[in-house]
């Protein structure tokens, strides 16, 4: 058993913390106040390959195809900024699923768009309805075939870069009687006519990041756009989403991890009842919980993302990193500002924002509940 990072990992880790610090974490209070995309950011990410770091290098990209080396990038990112992460992330919501259910002329076709260095492009994953979250079943949105086309219409929630994507996965009914086996994936050019941009969502935390209703009117897609066969996408976005939950657990173990050093040197600096309140053991023995919890995050997500590496199935682990990290990041964010007091309390510290960025952990990519259901159906 080993657990060392290699040097490649070790220097990836070296890179992406370098650019959260001297490009996120200054900037990071700002696009969280007025709720602005990070272009700037992202123009400065696209530069150095920080984008498109996972594409493979056939089409522009780093090459990076472990999933745990992308864990590894990924908590530095988050620890810098999890709106502005989530944000960066933007490209793998389209181009993972064209990785993990195109055809090689869909990847030739679509993947290079991201890899730009001179032109950020952002990605959406159109899965999530009004009525229906993590029951596929329940979705409305329909792919009626037409000739040589496909024409959607329906209206999704919830999505990451929703309104302002230049390429959306869509997942429609195409034979709405059939449940789960009568679900398509189809890749949408952002500029189709039809698509439109419903209501943009204020939210408590990742303000950083766009989020809005896609509404789709008698959009007409090729039927070269499709993702794999008729009626399979369920089985390719549930192969999406395990490999995808690693990752959500990484983000938590991030935001975390800010929080938790933050707090600690807050505790070693703040002196009441003459001496720092380090010393006082409630609050020492909270902080060595604080990490013994970010800790064993970080090996569950791990652990799951080894086992993807290695070919095996890890939607038991990845549902255990998933539900486990996303509470873990709630709380080790709520004893931060505990410990920092009314101070924690009060926007003039970052520990408030790293509070409001964990709720989301435990609840998109499937609720801790819906990870546990995972994980009661597999044991």
């Amino acid at each position: 058993m080993e657990f060392a990072l290699t040097p490649e990992q070790l220097e990836l880790r070296e890179w992406a913390h370098g650019f959260a610090e001297k490009e996120i974490r200054p900037v990071a209070a700002y696009y969280d106040e007025h709720e602005e995309m990070p272009w700037d950011v992202l123009k400065k990410a696209a530069k150095i390959g920080l984008l498109a770091y996972a594409i493979p290098e056939a089409y522009g990209g780093s090459g990076v195809s472990s999933l745990l080396t992308s864990l590894v990038v990924a908590e530095e990112l988050f620890w810098g900024c999890a709106g502005i992460a989530t944000a960066m992330g933007g490209i793998g919501l389209a181009s993972i699923p064209i990785l993990e259910m195109g055809s090689e002329e869909q990847k030739a076709q679509w993947l290079p768009l991201f890899t730009d260095p001179d032109q950020p492009r952002m990605g959406a994953m159109c899965l999530t309805e009004p009525e229906a979250g993590s029951d596929v079943v329940n979705m409305s949105t329909k792919a009626v075939r037409d000739g040589d086309e496909y024409v959607i219409n329906g209206t999704k929630t919830f999505i990451t870069n929703g309104g302002i994507a230049d390429v959306y996965v869509v997942f429609a009914k195409t034979d709405p009687a059939a449940g789960y086996t009568g679900v398509s994936a189809f890749v949408v050019d952002g500029k189709t006519p039809g698509i439109s941009s419903g209501k943009k969502f204020k939210k408590l935390g990742l303000r950083a990041s766009h989020t809005a209703e896609v509404r789709f009117d008698n959009v007409r897609v090729p039927v070269a756009n499709r993702l794999g066969p008729e009626n399979m996408a369920f089985i390719g976005a549930m192969k999406m989403l395990e490999h995808s939950r690693p990752s959500v657990a990484i983000a938590g173990v991030g935001v975390a991890r800010a929080a938790y050093e933050y707090a600690l040197q807050y505790s070693k600096e703040r002196v009441q009842f003459g001496k720092p309140i380090y010393h006082n053991q409630a609050i020492s023995f909270t902080l060595a919980d604080m990490l013994t919890k970010i800790e064993a995050g970080r090996l569950l997500a791990y652990r799951a993302a080894w086992l993807a590496d290695n070919h095996q199935s890890c939607n038991l682990e990845g549902s255990m990193a998933k539900a486990f990290c996303g509470d873990m990041a709630m709380d080790v964010a709520t004893q931060a500002v505990q410990i920092l007091g009314g101070n924690g309390y009060m926007r003039d510290y970052p520990v408030e924002k790293w509070f409001r960025d964990a709720k989301i952990m435990s609840i998109y990519e499937g609720t801790s509940q819906i990870q546990k259901r995972v994980m009661t159906r597999i044991m």
